[in-house]
């Protein structure tokens, strides 16, 4: 696995395009989070149907083609530095089949930042524009407009990569070692679910996969996790970083088919990472080199996300 090709990081006045391509927006988070993109000193703008909601189907943030629009429209807007997500849900899937690649690939690369369902496009970004993106906080989430650890995280990412290389976890070690490879990753669920399609990673060989999930009880992520042994997405995986587990029953439980699952791979293995769907979550790019030291529960890059 190949590394992909960093954007170049923020500074003062930069401006950021605020997209909405899967649930719908709470307005006073999304007013939140604006102000503290001001206090940064960048320039944030929203696109145009990021307060919408899909007229039969609540759980959209507008129609797919409103969605894809938004995106596509602040991607190919060369006086946006970045996009940024303003929350996931369900719906990303849905619209990616609609952007025109081709034109974003032209626009040059930028910074992307998102998590949960927008795994969907981090997939999407890495094979059509081998491009770095950003797994971290939605710009109208709870934990970024309530929570200053993963406020000062993502900020330290996007205007000063070099000072946040070294990730630490917060828990232990599932299986030990050391080992280098590219990151990928993302929600479990949504990895699951792209698993054949056209805009997927083909497999996680040669990467150290990061990947987190919410509301999914142990069996499902057996369920998940064994899908992907078996259709060969994890073989030659390098090592593994496991992040949150919101809501997914009792940890004890939840750890077991971890072990399970993964533990056979022969690969070092580390647990509760702080990315994902938890309080202060870290920003974790997805597209650079990295050595994951499972002993002393560390993963350094080799670079900063962004150049």
């Amino acid at each position: 696995m190949t590394e992909l090709v960093r954007p170049s990081r923020l500074g003062p006045g930069a401006r950021v395009a605020v997209v909405a391509p899967s649930g719908p927006v709470v307005e006073e988070r999304l007013q939140a989070g604006l102000d503290i993109l001001r206090g940064w000193d960048l320039d944030p703008v929203v696109a145009s149907h990021v307060l919408n909601t899909h007229d039969e189907l609540a759980y959209l943030a507008g129609s797919d083609a409103d969605r894809a629009a938004d995106l596509q429209q602040a991607w190919c807007d060369p006086s946006v530095d970045a996009v940024l997500c303003a929350r996931g849900g369900y719906g990303a899937q849905r619209m990616v089949d609609l952007l025109d690649w081709e034109a974003m690939r032209a626009a040059g690369p930028k910074v992307f930042v998102g998590f949960s369902d927008v795994t969907t496009l981090h997939q999407a970004f890495a094979t059509r524009l081998g491009l770095v993106t950003l797994y971290g906080p939605a710009a109208a989430g709870v934990d970024f407009v309530k929570n200053a650890v993963a406020q000062d995280h993502l900020k330290a990412t996007l205007f000063a990569p070099e000072t946040v290389r070294t990730l630490v976890s917060r828990g232990g070690t599932l299986a030990p070692g050391r080992a280098r490879g590219v990151t990928l990753g993302g929600c479990l669920s949504l990895l699951a679910t792209d698993l054949g399609t056209r805009y997927a990673r083909p497999g996680a060989r040669g990467g150290l996969l990061l990947i987190e999930d919410v509301g999914e009880q142990a069996y499902r992520v057996d369920r998940m996790l064994t899908q992907l042994l078996r259709g060969g997405w994890l073989d030659g995986v390098s090592g593994i970083v496991l992040g949150s587990w919101a809501g997914c029953g009792p940890y004890g439980v939840l750890r077991a088919v971890l072990v399970d699952r993964l533990g056979g791979l022969g690969v070092p293995v580390v647990e509760e990472f702080g990315f994902g769907h938890c309080e202060g979550a870290l920003t974790v790019p997805f597209g650079v080199a990295a050595e994951l030291d499972a002993d002393a529960g560390t993963l350094a890059l080799d670079a900063p996300a962004l150049h």
